[in-house]
């Protein structure tokens, strides 16, 4: 392994490329250099996963108030309302700017506007689509805008190590840059820049089941940690109530979008169940959704329940869910004809490194959009289709906000240094430990929660991140070992979240305190060094 002496400069680093990365890349770009970063190709991220849409106010037969009241409602007390009216109210005029920017096609109906669908949350028809891959075309239109511009650089296979701060400087609080590993080469880089954005996305490979890809790792809100940023409300875990369920599927979404459309929820034994639970039935909030089906699946002992589309036309289904349609049609469920296994999954964070309305951390010159930060937006639970949203409102304002940033810089650079560290030996350390996590994870700090299984995952966690250190100080970083360190110290943030939280509230149920209780309607915020949090 080298380390480059000379450091590579820029004005901006963003560090992941989904729609938060690159709706940030493309703003800054108009006044500085811009060095995107992703871990692998520039398309792989969750983004180019999401199904459902974009949740906006593009109808003349919905409003803002509406929008916002059914965020509220769905957050469950926790939700910031300044950010929730931020991103409600500036989202339908970003999400024009990317058809009219930026080439991204929108079904539309009869009259030529948006074909707008509704998902579980929602008081109205809100959320703009393409089929159901519309996150793979609001990928594709970012993306090819981005390579387009002759003032910004992709660094593809390329994994942040951990961030540059001025503390290990013996200077303010504050953040210049990132150690990057270069995955091909193992070279790693010194990236020097005038701001640092995380837009690393979510942390579900955390969880055995997840819909996420498999860069979902934490990397992050790991990296913002160890750096002394503050983390919050990781306890609310969104778990997805709908993942296909199928032996040789891995993690395959099945849209919330169905059951917007008339999907119906049902038991092997075709009886519907989902009122039993919420009087919005199948359209549910998703953590009502997911603990009913869990709750379902432990009465009855089946391995999972069946989303029904038989009584919709199968034209339509097919015209409406192309993608969907034939990825069931790989494992032999027709959907026009059979109801779909499904079982819930991990899917999004709702907690992340804490922000104000305009991306930045309590570290000067670091900021975070999208699904890695926790701008309040979601509270307990956030609402179907406003993660896109959330991408595309708030890397637009850190855009804003970033041209103004004052460059901090040590006198000197150091560069990377590996010591005396040797070639990895024994991989079976990170394939143990990263199967190890995720298992205990799951059955753990799931959907369902108790004081003792917390307690029980706390004893775990810190034994393999002792593991992990000393493996990591003794041998080469490889992107193996980067993600395995990152998501065990996700984890422990994530269990030490919920320890905290003695209630009930939003995507976080506990046996032990099952109501919710006015006290804890703050949020959970954790920082290094502030008390007995995950060193």
């Amino acid at each position: 392994m080298v380390a480059s002496v000379v450091p590579i400069e820029t004005d901006y680093l963003v560090l992941g490329s989904g729609v938060a990365g690159l709706s940030f890349a493309l703003r800054a770009a108009a006044h500085g250099r811009v060095i995107v970063v992703t871990k692998r190709a520039a398309e792989e991220s969750n983004t180019q996963y999401a199904q459902g849409g974009v949740a906006a106010v593009l109808s003349p037969d919905d409003t803002l108030d509406a929008h916002v009241a059914d965020t509220l409602t769905v957050g469950c007390g926790l939700c910031h309302e300044d950010a929730v009216r931020i991103a409600c109210s500036e989202g339908p005029h970003l999400v024009r700017e990317l058809v009219d920017r930026y080439g991204v096609s929108f079904d539309r109906g009869r009259d030529g506007d948006f074909a707008l669908a509704r998902e579980g949350g929602h008081s109205a028809r809100r959320v703009a689509h393409a089929k159901d891959t519309t996150g793979r075309e609001v990928e594709r239109g970012l993306l090819a805008a981005v390579r387009g511009h002759d003032r910004v650089t992709i660094l593809a296979d390329h994994m942040a190590i951990d961030l540059l701060t001025m503390q290990k400087y013996g200077g303010p609080e504050g953040c210049f840059g990132a150690y990057v590993l270069d995955q091909r080469t193992q070279e790693v880089k010194t990236v020097v820049a005038r701001a640092v954005v995380l837009a690393t996305g979510g942390a579900g490979k955390v969880y055995l089941y997840t819909t996420n890809p498999d860069v979902a790792t934490g990397d992050g809100i790991a990296m913002a940690y160890r750096a002394g940023a503050r983390v919050a409300n990781l306890e609310f875990f969104q778990f997805h109530p709908t993942c296909l369920y199928h032996p040789q599927a891995k993690s395959f979404l099945i849209s919330e979008a169905l059951r917007g459309e008339g999907g119906v929820l049902r038991t092997r034994s075709g009886e519907s169940f989902m009122e039993r639970y919420h009087p919005m039935k199948s359209l549910a909030p998703r953590d009502v959704v997911a603990r009913a089906i869990d709750d379902m699946l432990k009465k009855t002992g089946d391995d999972s329940v069946f989303l029904d589309m038989t009584h919709l036309d199968g034209s339509f289904l097919i015209e409406r869910f192309p993608a969907i349609h034939a990825e069931c049609l790989r494992y032999g469920i027709d959907m026009r004809t059979q109801p779909i296994p499904v079982v819930p999954a991990a899917h999004y964070s709702c907690g992340g490194v804490v922000t104000d309305t305009a991306g930045r951390t309590n570290l000067r010159n670091l900021y975070a959009v999208g699904e890695v930060a926790m701008t309040g937006l979601h509270g307990a639970c956030r609402l179907a289709s406003n993660s896109l949203l959330e991408g595309l409102v708030f890397g637009a304002r850190a855009a804003e906000d970033a041209r103004n940033a004052t460059a901090l810089r040590p006198p000197a650079v150091a560069p990377w240094y590996a010591g005396a560290a040797s070639d990895p030996s024994e991989a079976v350390v990170v394939t143990q430990n990263w199967d190890e996590i995720r298992r205990f994870m799951w059955n753990y700090v799931g959907i369902v929660r108790t004081d003792k299984r917390l307690e029980r995952a706390r004893r775990r966690i810190e034994v393999i991140r002792d593991e992990i250190r000393e493996y990591y100080w003794n041998f080469k970083v490889t992107g193996d070992l980067l993600e395995l360190r990152n998501l065990a110290l996700t984890g422990h943030l994530i269990i030490e979240c919920a320890r905290r939280r003695k209630e009930s509230r939003g995507l976080h149920y506990t046996l032990d305190h099952p109501e919710i209780d006015p006290r804890f309607a703050v949020d959970t915020v954790l920082r290094r060094g502030d008390g007995p949090d995950p060193a």
